[in-house]
């Protein structure tokens, strides 16, 4: 067959370790045989963004909201030993966030289910999509370690030059202080894309956050979050058979262990981040979880949820056979690609984008799977296959699909 054309590269953003290389792989095997793909490739990869003292991350970012879709591998979040053991000239901050923060906007996280593996909580048949507002809160922190007999005052200068001050704490002892902030323009900007996203969705949508505690900062997002639905989606709600409600998130926490699942759950920054890795967790694995960042001005940035498997990467480097699940990274590149082709209306990149996704879970549900999933599957048939393997067996059943 003919390979299919693109008219608009991908903003490509490589990774690190043995995301690394499932992405050349995934590339190899399940892409570049079937489309002729056109992509603005930038290496995200550690050592580069030392080398350039992290520009190449702001730059990736920029680019995609130039190209309007881009599509991300799992990166190191480098730690103190990391700093080490990539002789780092200093501890370089998430790619995630300063992505996240140049294009601001939500990132959605939906599971991915498929027949064998039960969730941990068997009333969840439907999946739980955890909107996780991308901008600000911790991830934008600034911190400082102090010493006794100090004071920390919280500080804002005005445009005329007068200041308002408030006490954080007088320190008797040694501490730290981090300081938060966010801006209602990104606030808006996540209502608006929850609210949008659950009328595409035809689900309903909570939001969840802290403001007996709280009683300024989470109760802005909660104010904000019901005036545009009062004044805005109200009425495009009832008209669609959606619901939309404000609880505080312990609340949320004991309704969701409770539900069957099947709508979506928004979330400040930090607590979407940890949400979503408990309710992937809970759908059976992280590598079985699709992730979308959806900025307010119509940019897409699709990602794998998890990490960079460090463990499996170090086994590959000595020659050891690993079982790693890609199924989050191909998710992410069928729904890049699938995007890409709505908004080029390319009809055939949107279903080469589906039989991709149709043939990873017929792959599985064939008993054909990970080590991760083999644990996990009930399937009475099931194969473990090695991390090469797996793509290969999707590869044939995807052939088989586009034939």
């Amino acid at each position: 067959m003919d390979k299919i054309k693109m008219t608009t590269p991908l903003v490509e953003m490589d990774g690190d370790e043995m995301t690394r290389i499932l992405w050349q792989w995934i590339k190899d095997i399940l892409i570049c045989p079937y489309v002729d793909l056109k992509t603005e490739y930038y290496d995200l990869g550690l050592k580069k963004r030392e080398e350039t003292k992290d520009q190449i991350t702001v730059d990736s970012a920029e680019a995609a909201k130039k190209y309007g879709v881009a599509v991300k591998c799992a990166t190191i979040t480098p730690n103190a030993a990391r700093v080490e053991e990539y002789n780092l000239s200093e501890m370089w901050k998430s790619p995630n966030g300063t992505i996240r923060a140049i294009l601001d906007g939500t990132v959605f996280r939906t599971p991915i289910l498929v027949k064998g593996i039960t969730p941990y909580i068997p009333t969840w048949t439907k999946p739980i999509t955890i909107a996780r507002h991308a901008y600000g809160d911790v991830y934008k922190n600034t911190e400082m370690v102090v010493k006794a007999g100090g004071k920390a005052e919280l500080v804002y200068t005005d445009k005329d030059g007068k200041e308002t001050r408030q006490l954080i704490h007088d320190f008797k002892g040694d501490g730290i202080i981090q300081g938060l902030h966010n801006r209602d323009e990104s606030i808006e900007g996540f209502a608006r894309s929850c609210f949008n996203y659950a009328l595409d969705r035809k689900q309903d949508l909570w939001f969840a956050s802290k403001d007996t505690i709280s009683k300024l900062y989470d109760h802005r997002f909660k104010d904000i979050f019901q005036e545009i639905f009062d004044n805005e989606y109200k009425e495009k709600f009832e008209a669609a058979g959606i619901t939309y409600f404000y609880t505080l998130i312990d609340d949320a926490v004991a309704r969701v262990i409770r539900s069957n699942g099947g709508y979506i759950w928004a979330c400040k920054n930090y607590d979407g981040d940890v949400m979503s890795d408990m309710v992937s967790t809970a759908y059976g694995s992280l590598a079985m979880m699709t992730s979308v960042l959806v900025s307010p001005s119509g940019n897409y940035e699709y990602e794998a949820a998890h990490g960079t498997v460090q463990r499996h990467y170090y086994k590959y480097l000595k020659g050891e056979e690993t079982s790693t699940n890609s199924v989050a990274t191909i998710f992410a590149w069928s729904g890049a690609l699938r995007k890409r082709g709505e908004l080029d209306n390319l009809p055939d990149l949107c279903k080469y984008a589906d039989a991709l996704e149709a043939a990873t879970i017929q792959t599985i549900e064939d008993g054909v799977m990970t080590g991760d999933l083999y644990m996990l599957s009930t399937l009475e048939n099931k194969r473990k296959v090695n991390s090469k393997e797996f793509l290969e067996e999707i590869g044939s059943r995807l052939a088989a699909q586009l034939q």
